[in-house]
């Protein structure tokens, strides 16, 4: 039986055709909202995708298909936000007065949560001078993926989304990750060293160093209750320092772009650890639709007839069976089984060890949704996931390190 084993990002690749933009066809969509849900029994992922010539709006609950929590310190619960974005689909520069990059969402990520900015909305003493750094104030609260939710319920994550995709891919050109509000697309941390699409993989990072001043003028000093790197203001942008321009960002060509666009970039250390400014800062570099940010944003009334993408746009003969990713791989500690969107309903994962011994069953694995496996109790070694719906196989290798 011929097997096709791809990632769901892969498989939106597959499914697109020329005429239909990644920004149509980027989106992990969920297939069976009845079967697939997430956090608090809500469908999770985008639940909808439709397009005009002009615009993709994205339906989506704010929750993603892995597991999310629990937030230390953090009380609020994640809620249903019935969002509705609407997307440039030929994005323009702006070369009048730039959009600010503000507070909320600016942006939402290919499995409908909600990208967040560097802010955690306050600022010492409240004056609006030195403003706190989300990342430094809240990082803590962060469940294992690097998200939580806000105060109404909108779960989001303010830097790299290290369960969406693999952040430990250093040697591919990084998928799409999610779109911004103008329109450009948002990219993993891994890009081709050179703009033109050529050169080999390379970490982008940041051209935002940190200050090493001890004094800031009308803020606090520089000590252990406010240390170098708790304000956004502690860090200057230098553009020989990195990759990326002031807003994250840069022109260049990319496997879903081929001709170029502009494109904003996660950033992390060679650690897998965010870095400022974790996604894209200042303001927008294209044109943002009106309505698109503030207070009411989201929730979009579509006033122009569109057609529904469905995730099977162009497919011809492909005889899927069983896709899933696992993440991170090796691990000291957990693993997270992604399934793909279009795998098999009811899948068994069945985790061996080096001597063929059944370790762990998890029965009635569903497309689209993230599963965990708690390592830490078994030694460092080899073990294997077997996946099975009765009629495909696969087998995932799994290393455990010390």
């Amino acid at each position: 039986m011929k097997r096709l084993l791809v990632t769901f990002f892969t498989l939106a690749s597959l499914f697109s055709q020329a005429q239909l933009s990644p920004a149509i066809t980027s989106w992990v969509i969920n297939p069976d909202t009845n079967a697939n849900r997430g956090y608090g029994n809500i469908p999770s992922n985008v639940l909808k995708v439709q397009y005009s010539a002009s615009y993709v709006y994205v339906s989506a609950d704010c929750i993603p298909g892995y597991s999310i929590g629990p937030w230390t310190g953090n009380p609020n619960t994640p809620s249903n936000q019935n969002f509705v974005y609407k997307i440039p689909l030929n994005p323009q520069r702006n070369t009048g007065t730039a959009t600010t990059v503000g507070l909320g969402h600016i942006g939402i990520w290919t499995n409908g949560v909600s990208i967040f900015n560097v802010s955690d909305a306050q600022s010492y003493n409240n004056a609006g001078v030195w403003n706190r750094n989300a990342y430094y104030w809240e990082g803590r609260g962060f469940d294992s993926c690097l998200g939580h939710p806000q105060q109404q319920g909108e779960y989001h994550h303010h830097v790299s989304p290290k369960c969406l995709y693999d952040q430990t891919d250093s040697h591919h050109h990084s998928p799409i990750v999610g779109y911004s509000f103008d329109g450009f697309p948002v990219y993993g941390a891994y890009a081709y060293a050179d703009t033109n699409g050529t050169g080999p993989i390379k970490r982008m990072r940041s051209g935002y160093v940190l200050n090493t001043a001890t004094t800031r003028t009308n803020g606090p000093a520089v000590n252990s209750q406010y240390p170098n790197g708790c304000f956004i203001e502690d860090y200057t942008y230098s553009a020989s320092a990195g990759d990326l321009d002031a807003r994250n960002g840069r022109w260049c060509k990319t496997p879903e772009y081929p001709n170029g666009t502009y494109a904003y970039f996660v950033t992390i250390d060679s650690s897998l650890t965010p870095t400022f400014p974790y996604t894209y800062i200042g303001s927008y570099y294209g044109v943002v639709p009106a309505g698109s940010t503030g207070p009411m944003s989201g929730h979009v009334t579509i006033t122009e007839t569109t057609t529904a993408y469905t995730g099977t746009t162009g497919i011809n003969g492909i005889n899927e069976t069983i896709s899933c990713e696992i993440m991170p791989n090796p691990t000291q500690a957990y693993v997270y089984i992604y399934m793909g969107n279009n795998s098999p309903t009811n899948v068994v994962g069945k985790l061996y060890n080096i001597e063929g011994k059944v370790l762990e069953t998890i029965p009635y694995m569903q497309p689209s949704i993230a599963y965990s496996l708690d390592l830490t109790r078994y030694p460092a070694g080899v073990y294997m996931l077997h996946l099975s719906d009765g009629k495909n196989e696969v087998v995932k290798r799994i290393a455990k390190e010390n």
